[in-house]
């Protein structure tokens, strides 16, 4: 008898048959979340009081230029997770020697087993594509392994007045405390960020970023 597949290794299939696709077709600057310099999440990595000797994990990174960013202040002790290769692989051709200071991880993260804890959670636009509860419960299991006592979470979302869709899939829009909800219990909402990000054709898109302290 033909083994049936499982329901949540199927969906990872194809969550990462989708941002490739995305990523070989638009390229990385073709893609509406590209953004040449990351200032403000930067600017909220620096207010987690984080410094360059601090493990850092970028979740859904992708193929973005955060890590050239942070290689470029010295840090030290990088990770970038994304369910796409093609994104991936975009962000070490970019980056050329300096990939190999960087542990890239091609998994998608409701699945992902955390190998060490994190200083630093840094997520902008993943978390609000997953819009199943028991989607969002595994990421939060994920982000409580992996974040430290006392560690932050970025999280960037669309704002409730942002966009209902991205990349042609539906997305779960968020208030900062309305996000604190959601992630739950041992995290305190330590501030938030009102972003309006302008796409590499020129529409504007609202975000919100959170940071969330791990108690």
């Amino acid at each position: 008898m033909t083994a049936v597949p499982d329901k949540a290794a199927a969906q990872e299939v194809g969550r990462e048959q989708h941002w490739n696709s995305a990523y070989r077709t638009k390229g990385e600057t073709g893609v509406s979340w590209f953004e040449e310099t990351p200032d403000l999440s930067l600017q909220l990595i620096l207010e987690t009081g984080a410094g360059p000797e601090s493990p850092l994990i970028d979740i859904g990174g992708g193929a973005s230029r955060i890590v050239d960013a942070l290689l470029r202040k010295g840090w030290s002790s990088l990770a970038v997770l994304d369910v796409s290769r093609a994104a991936i692989e975009t962000a070490q051709a970019r980056l050329g020697r300096d990939a190999a200071k960087v542990d890239w991880v091609v998994a998608d993260v409701t699945g992902w087993t955390p190998e060490r804890s994190y200083r630093v959670w840094h997520d902008r636009a993943a978390f609000h594509f997953l819009t199943q509860p028991a989607e969002r419960e595994a990421y939060v299991e994920r982000l409580r392994l992996a974040l430290a006592p006392g560690g932050h979470a970025i999280i960037a979302t669309f704002a409730p007045d942002g966009p209902e869709r991205c990349s042609g899939l539906p997305v779960q829009r968020y208030a900062p405390q309305t996000l604190a909800d959601t992630i739950g219990k041992g995290f305190e909402l330590a501030g938030s960020r009102r972003h309006v990000h302008t796409t590499p054709w020129g529409s504007t898109q609202a975000f919100q970023f959170s940071l969330l302290r791990r108690v």
